[in-house]
């Protein structure tokens, strides 16, 4: 458990990334989110509203306020601007990664164990690409789900390898929220009681 990555460290990288303009845009964007102190989560750019380029990301601490949205906004904006990646026009949307948030980084899992999720492979593992189940255990290689959904003569644990995983997202559900309403407060409280501790040393 003690090798996967802590959740506060910036270059952690992501499991789960791009292809095509979506890793152009999100090879232009990095570097400005991880200087600005937020991580990328994802980049999708879609057929909505004409065209809408979707930049999902978070503090190193998993938090993420309207105000954040703005300022990383307000600073990809130019960038996008000067290296052009999209030929068409665009809007532009910046979000968190929501409670039911897809899972791109391995301290993802590690932080919602006890949870469900569903997420695809892109190879067979034990048969299937496809798997729904609770986070029961996490290691450096991959993690393991109890499968709420059996298929006869199937395990109820399967264990994943991060290297096989091509998608994957929590499930809502009650517990869900409020564990992520606990998380979000823990981690507001900590940021005010940090902004006072460096106010004190001025």
């Amino acid at each position: 458990m003690s090798d996967v990555t802590n959740a506060d460290n910036t270059n952690e990288p992501r499991l789960i990334v791009e292809t095509g303009l979506d890793q152009r845009v999100a090879a232009i964007i990095e570097p400005v989110l991880v200087g600005m102190g937020y991580r990328l989560v994802r980049v999708r750019l879609l057929n909505l509203n004409g065209l809408t380029l979707q930049i999902m990301t978070e503090r190193n601490d998993g938090t993420m306020t309207v105000e954040d949205c703005e300022a990383v906004s307000t600073a990809i904006s130019p960038v996008l601007d000067v290296e052009d990646p999209i030929d068409k026009a665009y809007h532009l949307e910046v979000s968190s990664p929501g409670i039911d948030r897809p899972m791109v980084r391995k301290s993802d899992f590690q932080r919602w164990i006890g949870h469900l999720v569903k997420c695809e492979t892109s190879i067979l593992v034990d048969n299937r690409k496809r798997f729904r189940g609770k986070i029961v255990a996490v290691d450096a290689d991959g993690f393991t789900i109890e499968r709420d959904q059996l298929t006869r003569g199937e395990e109820p644990l399967v264990t994943i390898p991060f290297s096989t995983l091509a998608e994957a997202k929590l499930i809502l559900t009650d517990d869900l929220i409020r564990d992520a309403l606990r998380a979000d407060k823990l981690a507001k409280a900590e940021a005010a009681n940090q902004n006072e501790a460096d106010e004190d040393e001025e």
